[in-house]
């Protein structure tokens, strides 16, 4: 069974979908650290950030899997070295190139092949698993999302400067030729902005658990 979640940056998807996936038993993959290790590995080569080409030549290089819950690039664990500043600074436009898009798609849907997983994302339900069992939508206003990301402690930003790095990773997101954020038809809207990420998972396992034993519209949860 594939759980979809998908959401703008700073929403809270990773904590609710490592969390939720963790309460029902399922395999937890954050597609977004595809994509950070595929900058990661741009940026410690050298070459030239702004360069299409070498992005998809890096990409399709790049050896990544998941081991103990960790993204492993080339045999070593970099979920240490993805939320730097350098990596939010290129990871929306290295992430808009439809050709890298291709080649993290194919990586997730290998990785999700007959297991239970929760995926996270922006268009985990409506490109990578449009048939999704369970398609869930996390959403917050702007300046809780920034409030949540600098509290993180893992930008040097202030937190006005982390609003405006993620007002401009939504504008991407948003706009970009393939794989833009988008809500599924079928998926169920959650407003986090009020919600503690208990209150959050609540609704999640409920959908997950709904979705599992009674397939049907969870938007009417």
């Amino acid at each position: 069974m594939v759980v979809a979640i998908d959401g703008p940056a700073g929403v809270g998807k990773s904590a609710v979908a490592r969390q939720s996936a963790a309460a029902a038993g399922f395999q937890y993959i954050n597609s977004g650290s595809f994509y950070r290790a595929i900058t990661l590995a741009v940026l410690e080569a050298g070459g030239p950030p702004e360069d299409p080409a070498k992005v998809l030549e890096t990409a399709r290089a790049c050896r990544l899997d998941l081991r103990e819950g960790a993204l492993v690039m080339d045999g070593r664990d970099v979920e240490g070295a993805l939320r730097s500043d350098a990596v939010d600074a290129w990871v929306a436009p290295h992430s808009s190139i439809p050709e890298v898009r291709d080649t993290v798609n194919a990586m997730l849907r290998g990785i999700a092949e007959g297991r239970d997983v929760v995926v996270e994302g922006r268009d985990i339900g409506t490109v990578v698993f449009p048939r999704a069992e369970c398609k869930i939508f996390l959403d917050a206003d702007e300046a809780t999302r920034a409030a949540r990301r600098h509290a993180q402690g893992v930008s040097g930003l202030s937190q006005g400067g982390v609003r405006r790095a993620i007002a401009e990773r939504d504008r991407v997101d948003r706009t970009k030729p393939t794989g833009r954020l988008e809500i599924a038809a079928d998926a169920l809207y959650i407003d986090t902005s009020h919600l503690t990420i208990e209150e959050v998972c609540e609704r999640v396992l409920r959908a997950i658990l709904e979705s599992k034993n009674n397939p049907g519209d969870i938007r009417r949860l």
